[in-house]
């Protein structure tokens, strides 16, 4: 199925936690809300960023990354709950569009979110 930009298309939200148990709760509380369809979350990311801001220094860290797949009129929504229930003073929260996705799942992601 491919969607225009003017459809509320699906979107990945990518979500940046310190552990396992962070993203889990903030996925099981964004899926109990019926905002997203499902999630990912992938351990053991090896970041690096400028921390303190403006500082120009170099931080790393283990970080866990949650990916919640969702459509694009549930996003601001998603945000709001993520901040709710995040740690991070600055939570890298962001939506990456689809540009296509088969029709099974489409109807399925849909489904889910009713």
């Amino acid at each position: 199925m491919k969607l225009s930009q003017n459809d509320d298309h699906m979107i990945l939200v990518y979500v940046t936690c310190d552990s396992v148990k962070q993203a889990e709760e903030i996925g099981k509380g964004v899926m109990n809300k019926k905002l997203c369809a499902c999630v990912n979350i992938f351990e053991n990311m090896r970041p690096m960023f400028f921390w303190p801001p403006k500082s120009g220094k170099i931080d790393k860290s283990k970080e866990v990354v949650l990916i919640l797949k969702s459509v694009k009129s549930k996003y601001d929504e998603i945000e709001n709950e993520v901040k709710a229930l995040h740690t991070y003073d600055v939570p890298c929260i962001f939506a990456i569009p689809v540009i296509s996705v088969v029709d099974s799942y489409w109807d399925w992601l849909n489904g889910e979110m009713e």
